[in-house]
């Protein structure tokens, strides 16, 4: 079988970067264009920016010519686009016209009733919002995009916790790895040794999308979730990996709490994106160890989310810890993942 030819939106920058790391040998993906700043259109790929990541550059784009991001020089079935949200807002709706099906970890549509918030494997049955997409527009292109990166790992922890006993209300504090602001990120200055209170438009983030991620879809209408949040953002001098400390209050309270742990580890992907390439194998891997999980050394696969600590709480029903890769499951990886279901469900031709 031929790959699908595609391009990366913004190949220049971290994000960019590690879809072009991630879509390497893909089996059902070839990259065949990129694109760039102005600064760096013309450029060979190779002599554009510095490359960033501890693999090499694949030799298979090192020659590439950056284009600008038009759907007239790039001309590909799927883009992935790594674009700032302020670009993306303008940009991608031009290819979504152009017929052009975008998967973006851009957050310029997150709250657009027919964009779907996709996690293949916590709610592949919102991407029936793309018919509702398509009709609203006019237009046979679409955006998908894959949520926050702060919102992922919590919402694929959650859902194994809604399934099983129903979520009523969630407190949250988030440590934050610095490669979640971008090259160059944080100032050295500000984030060694340091903890920084602040991320901006985190908070309110992270408390509106795994609602629109665990809710229903019926008749192309978008049901949220009643789920309450409250949420605190935290940058933390990490290289890679989100770490979540949670607090939940569920519907129906276990009689035994190791049933808590069980959900968690026995949740299995809904069986249409459980064999796809970049399906995480497990979905959740939960670790038992009394000081687990670590960024350090439970991010090694990159797509899957890593639950630890998971013990009652006096105020609520149970605390636990969450950590997730935040530029691959919740970046690059977690984009390529959607394009793997569009493909798997026809809207996206091999």
């Amino acid at each position: 079988m031929s790959r699908i030819p595609v391009a990366v939106l913004a190949a220049t920058g971290a994000v960019g970067q590690r879809f072009v790391q991630l879509l390497e040998n893909h089996p059902w993906f070839e990259i065949v264009a990129v694109t760039g700043s102005p600064r760096t259109i013309g450029k060979k790929y190779s002599e554009s920016e510095s490359w960033l990541l501890s693999t090499d550059i694949p030799e298979s784009v090192r020659d590439l010519e950056v284009l600008p991001s038009t759907p007239e020089k790039v001309n590909t079935p799927l883009v992935f686009s790594a674009l700032p949200a302020s670009e993306a807002k303008e940009i991608e709706p031009i290819f979504a016209e152009a017929g052009t099906a975008v998967c973006t970890n851009a957050g310029a549509f997150r709250r657009d009733p027919h964009t779907p918030i996709l996690l293949p494997e916590v709610n592949p049955e919102h991407i029936a919002l793309i018919h509702a997409q398509r009709t609203a527009h006019n237009r046979e292109g679409f955006i998908v995009t894959n949520p926050n990166c702060t919102s992922t790992g919590m919402t694929i922890a959650l859902k194994a916790l809604q399934n099983a006993f129903g979520v009523k209300r969630v407190f949250a504090a988030s440590m934050q790895a610095i490669s979640g602001a971008g090259y160059p990120g944080v100032p050295s200055l500000d984030i060694l040794g340091n903890v920084i209170p602040y991320i901006g438009g985190e908070e309110e983030k992270v408390t509106w999308e795994p609602r629109k991620m665990l809710g229903k879809v019926e008749n192309g209408k978008l049901e949220m979730a009643d789920i309450g949040f409250s949420f605190h953002a935290n940058r933390v001098p990490v290289i890679d990996g989100h770490t979540l400390v949670m607090t939940v209050e569920l519907a129906d309270s276990p009689v035994n709490f190791d049933l808590v742990a069980d959900a968690l580890s026995g949740y299995q992907s809904p069986a249409v994106s459980r064999t796809l390439p970049s399906a995480p194998q497990p979905p959740i891997r939960v670790r038992t160890e009394s000081d687990r999980p670590q960024p350090r050394l439970d991010i090694a696969d990159g797509m899957t989310t890593v639950v630890g600590r998971i013990r009652p709480d006096d105020l609520f029903d149970l605390r636990m810890v969450v950590v997730s890769h935040n530029t691959i499951r919740g970046a690059a990886g977690g984009s390529i993942y959607n394009a793997e279901l569009l493909v798997e469900q026809g809207f996206v031709s091999r």
